[in-house]
């Protein structure tokens, strides 16, 4: 049995597969070698800045290692002067607490009121006709008579004094009862000319001013929006009641026969009679 030499050759085809095989096998490797360059130059980057990153960090970290050092004695002198300051603070406090006691009167802003210690802790804040604040220990008498004359202290007034010199988010603070809010405000319009809507009249014979039922139920719809008629009139009722009470029945209340339309009806009024003591007003004045 014999072999034909010509079927042994490679073909023309396969010479040409092998020969693109390669070729292609070239290309693979040059886009490896092209891509691990590329990487050996990212690993090199990443190495410098890892280097200089360190680099800072040995910075950072002796400059920390620098301001512990010198933070000990800055806060030692920072002791140190607060120490100082809490013992002045002690010192002047009690060199106050001994003027008052004396009977002095000390500047309100110069005074811290939680480091006084006097007795009994009997501090009251007062207004000199100089128009500045004051403390004092209750009801002393200042021997040099700085600022002039004592104006009436807060604690010198009527309860109805008090609320009616507070704003309305301050009542409210106060008080929770609206009864109390319409008296001090009603209270207020009779000795603010500048609240406008004032339902007190001028008296006589004995009267220095007074306000009718029917007047004051009119103003409490005034002040109070959406009220009605009948719930006024109830309002009316507990809002005399708060005026007594809170004016420690400085005020009077009678009733007075009237006639409307031919109809007779009677009718309840507040007085403040002349006579009477109202702390910061001249009988017959309004002015507190």
């Amino acid at each position: 049995m014999s072999t034909n030499p010509d079927s042994l050759a490679p073909t023309a085809q396969t010479i040409q597969t092998f020969a693109d095989e390669l070729e292609a096998l070239r290309e693979r490797v040059s886009t490896l070698e092209s891509d691990l360059t590329r990487k050996d130059e990212r690993i090199g980057h990443l190495e410098t800045a890892l280097e200089e990153t360190n680099r800072e960090n040995e910075l950072l970290e002796e400059r920390l290692e620098a301001l512990e050092e010198t933070q000990t004695p800055i806060e030692a002198r920072l002791d140190a002067h607060e120490k100082k300051l809490n013992a002045n603070k002690d010192r002047v406090g009690e060199l106050q607490a001994r003027e008052l006691e004396k009977g002095a009167h000390l500047l309100e802003d110069h005074v811290d009121e939680g480091e006084i210690d006097v007795v009994d802790g009997r501090l009251e804040r007062i207004r000199k006709d100089d128009g500045q604040r004051y403390f004092r220990l209750l009801e002393s008498e200042d021997p040099l008579e700085r600022g002039g004359n004592v104006a009436l202290s807060h604690a010198d007034l009527l309860p109805i004094q008090q609320l009616a010199k507070m704003d309305e988010d301050m009542l409210r603070e106060t008080t929770s009862s609206l009864p109390s809010r319409l008296a001090a405000k009603l209270w207020k319009a009779r000795v603010d000319s500048t609240v406008g809507d004032n339902p007190w009249r001028n008296g006589s014979a004995g009267v220095r001013e007074y306000v009718s039922a029917g007047d004051m139920k009119h103003w409490i719809r005034r002040q109070e929006t959406g009220v009605s008629d009948s719930y006024a009139k109830k309002l009316v009722s507990r809002t005399i009641d708060a005026l007594l009470e809170l004016s420690k029945s400085r005020l009077a209340v009678k009733k007075r026969r009237q006639r409307k339309n031919g109809l007779e009806y009677t009718e309840r009024r507040v007085l403040l009679m002349d006579d009477v003591d109202i702390p910061g007003e001249m009988a017959g004045s309004g002015d507190t």
